[in-house]
């Protein structure tokens, strides 16, 4: 995530920022977008005129639901009750930089009262069987398949995104629920180990909850950086003190309301909302373990302040994504692949592509096919299916794409495919970009864009393709395109990053929610999904029982005599190939 937009601790020039944007989703999670999109509201009373060879406009269907319809006040009260916050604030939506509610805003003091009730909440959960407690994730699964209409509608609102990227989020927080509901009681049972000495030391591992988990999610991905990275920690017995970004607070509260429905104890999810420098400092100060998704720059922070407590920390943070596109690639799929890869989310998306590195032999051919669909994309602001892509999230999500873009192009770069903003549709749309001749110093070819840009770079070879793909600090996600599976899977091994998709740019690995998902170097610590994705939430506790005989002299035994004694067991043991 960029440093443009976070919610976490430092300091933050607009309201709250989004997800992979630094202080927040990551996800993990700062400047507010919305807050800079106070001002477009009146912008968009006199829309500009669309260019004549910009990408086209999906048309809103009949009966599209407005902001005004879908946030009420009605809706607003109920999603913030049992919010702990003593001031105001506001969030808005991109589309139009208008209010979508008045929300509670915590300060410091709020959040120590919702540590309070979250430790005692926390104490009667972790008692409940675990059995029961993976039942209320099974429940919240089909409450959100069945309902996701209603937080379809906002997350558009809140992030600006396209429906089917808002989809992806439900795709996804159901699959993680699924998963945690059936796989929880295996990852967390008592497992049997063998003692110093067989059969008469009986040794069992337990995981224990940490307690309370301080949790700062993004504004990018709301529903699945917010409840999606806490699931694992609720079915492992702890609570959750999260800070969502006040701009996508809503999609949380939303989350939350339909867990509890589940079953899910109201004090058990304490949710805080207010200023990252303020807010996110005094949640890493109260946790028992912090869970961030944002940017790098605050991600560091919050490890300092979770290093001077000794509590753990998992931090999901920048990328500046790679996707290689082989000489024996399809060039087709290929493209259609750097689409979904590049401009999801309008590429505000932590694991999306920013550097395309494709065989000199077959460029021409991809890149004429790349732009072809990148023109024909449809951008839209209507709550419902039909637009290809959506608007960016904050006033300075646009300054940074602009300022890329414009750096590049004075430099000599080449724009092959938009390249500039669209005001005629929304204050903070930006049009699918790629850009060709990019190179360093230019600040796209290294730089974080978190927008709708990508850069092309021709490569002779593979070797010179990975060596380029890893020629960054960051190690969040990368792809590789070939029609040989065995040569993808080589090169994926050569490719120092958390995930690697063959043949498909982030689904594929971010959807396997059995394998974990994390980065490398300064994309982050730790994991999601899988094994590691839960377990990080607990402390390993071992019993170990010695029976029969101490571990020391005995039966009339000389410390001579007993020392040869274990020295021949452990050859023994040896011998029969105990570990």
């Amino acid at each position: 995530m960029t440093d443009s937009q976070d919610t976490g601790t430092a300091p933050s020039a607009a309201a709250e920022a989004p997800d992979d944007a630094p202080a927040t989703t990551a996800p993990a999670e700062a400047a507010a977008p919305a807050e800079a999109a106070t001002a477009p509201a009146e912008a968009a009373a006199a829309p500009a005129t669309a260019p004549a060879d910009g990408n086209p406009v999906a048309p809103a269907p009949a009966g599209a639901r407005t902001a005004a319809e879908v946030v009420t006040p009605e809706l607003a009260a109920r999603l913030t009750r049992g919010v702990v916050g003593s001031g105001r604030t506001a969030n808005h939506t991109p589309f139009t930089g208008e209010k979508l509610a008045d929300l509670p805003e915590s300060t410091p003091e709020d959040v120590a009262t919702a540590f309070e009730r979250a430790r005692a909440a926390q104490e009667r959960w972790a008692k409940v069987p675990v059995r029961q407690r993976a039942a209320v994730l099974l429940r919240f699964h089909d409450l959100v398949l069945s309902r996701q209409a209603e937080v379809l509608d906002l997350i558009q609102l809140e992030t600006g995104k396209a429906r089917l990227h808002a989809h992806e989020e439900v795709l996804s927080v159901a699959v993680t629920a699924r998963h945690y509901g059936r796989k929880a009681p295996a990852y967390l049972r008592p497992k049997a180990h063998t003692g110093v000495v067989p059969t008469l030391t009986k040794v069992t591992e337990l995981r224990q909850p940490r307690g309370v988990i301080g949790q700062i999610a993004p504004w990018n991905y709301p529903f699945e950086l917010s409840v999606g990275d806490a699931l694992p920690a609720f079915v492992a017995g702890n609570a959750v003190v999260m800070k969502p970004d006040t701009e996508t607070a809503l999609t949380a509260l939303w989350a939350r309301e339909q867990l509890i429905e589940a079953g899910l104890p109201e004090d058990v999810w304490q949710v805080v909302i207010g200023e990252g420098p303020v807010v996110g400092p005094a949640v890493v100060e109260h946790a028992d373990y912090v869970s961030f998704t944002g940017s790098t720059r605050t991600g560091r922070e919050v490890a300092q302040g979770a290093a001077a407590r000794l509590v753990g920390v998992s931090l999901e943070l920048g990328g500046k994504n790679a996707m290689l596109v082989l000489q024996d690639a399809d060039v087709e799929k290929a493209a259609a692949g750097a689409v979904r890869g590049c401009f999801s989310s309008a590429g505000q998306l932590c694991i999306s592509i920013e550097r395309l590195y494709v065989h000199e032999s077959i460029a021409d051919d991809f890149v004429q096919r790349f732009a072809a669909r990148t023109k024909a994309m449809r951008l839209g602001n209507a709550l419902a299916y039909g637009a290809d892509m959506g608007s960016l999230v904050g006033e300075r999500q646009l300054e940074t794409v602009t300022r890329h873009v414009e750096e590049a192009v004075a430099k000599g770069a080449e724009v092959l495919a938009g390249g500039r903003p669209r005001p005629d549709i929304g204050p903070l749309f930006y049009e699918p970009t790629i850009l060709d001749g990019v190179q360093a110093p230019m600040a796209v070819c290294g730089e974080e864009t978190f927008g709708p840009v990508v850069s092309i770079y021709r490569v002779r070879d593979e070797d010179e393709a990975v060596a380029l793909a890893n020629a960054t600090p960051y190690g969040l996600n990368s792809s590789v395109w070939t029609k040989d599976g065995r040569r993808g899977r080589a090169v994926a091994a050569r490719l120092r990053t958390g995930t690697v998709n063959v043949n498909e740019s982030y689904a594929a690995g971010y959807g396997s929610v059995q394998s974990p998902m994390g980065g490398m170097g300064d994309s982050g610590l730790g994991r999601r999904h899988g094994s590691e994705g839960i377990l990080k939430y607990t402390e390993a506790q071992t019993v170990a029982q010695q029976r029969l005989m101490p571990i020391a002299p005995s039966f009339g035994l000389t410390d001579e005599k007993y020392a040869q004694l274990m020295t021949r067991s452990l050859r023994a043991m040896k011998a029969f190939r105990l570990r």
